[in-house]
């Protein structure tokens, strides 16, 4: 085991930043709204496993079905950038029927768990030691149960002007991830 606070402290922020559960408290509570009902722990839980998972075998499912990562982050660059023209123009561009519940789809993956995050954490494993991406990867877990678990406070603490400035300016951060991860990738493609 080859633990470092330093490469536990970096992958966390790294992977703070990607998830952007701050950014997503808007979102989150639009959900709420929407399904009436957020089970925060079996969100938390699925988009733990499935980071866990690409954490160890991402690659290779990958390879498996013949898309290389740099393929995979400017698809996620994509996702990202569209989420970002939602959140910074307050429209949707994605249209699905009403879930049950918004536990595992749209939360866990592709809000927690996207490709953002996930190609992150491919990044992360080609530079850090696995074992501290994974505990990286539970303090942000721990985190996003915090938020879902109490979004229904903070929507009363922040209210409605609150909401819109953070989901504007977490969008505006959301476009520049988006920017950022699609130049660094999209070179590897040619």
């Amino acid at each position: 085991m080859n633990f470092n606070v330093k490469e536990i402290f970096t992958s966390s922020m790294i992977l703070f930043a990607v998830i952007d559960i701050v950014g997503s408290i808007p979102i989150i509570i639009d959900l709420r709204n929407k399904v009436g009902h957020i089970q925060s722990e079996k969100a938390s839980v699925v988009a733990a496993l499935i980071m866990v998972a690409f954490l160890f075998i991402g690659e290779e499912i990958l390879n498996l079905i013949g898309i290389d990562v740099n393929s995979f982050a400017v698809a996620g660059s994509f996702i990202l950038f569209f989420l970002a023209i939602e959140m910074i123009l307050g429209i949707t561009l994605y249209k699905d029927d009403a879930p049950e519940t918004a536990s595992i789809v749209p939360l866990a993956f592709p809000l927690i768990a996207g490709a953002g995050t996930l190609t992150s954490i491919l990044s992360l494993r080609a530079e850090y030691h696995v074992e501290n991406i994974a505990a990286g990867i539970i303090i942000n877990i721990i985190f996003v149960y915090i938020v879902l678990k109490s979004s229904k406070k903070l929507s009363r603490i922040l209210g409605q002007s609150g909401l819109a400035v953070i989901r504007k300016v977490f969008g505006v951060i959301l476009l520049a991830i988006a920017v950022k991860l699609f130049s660094a990738n999209v070179t590897g493609l040619f």
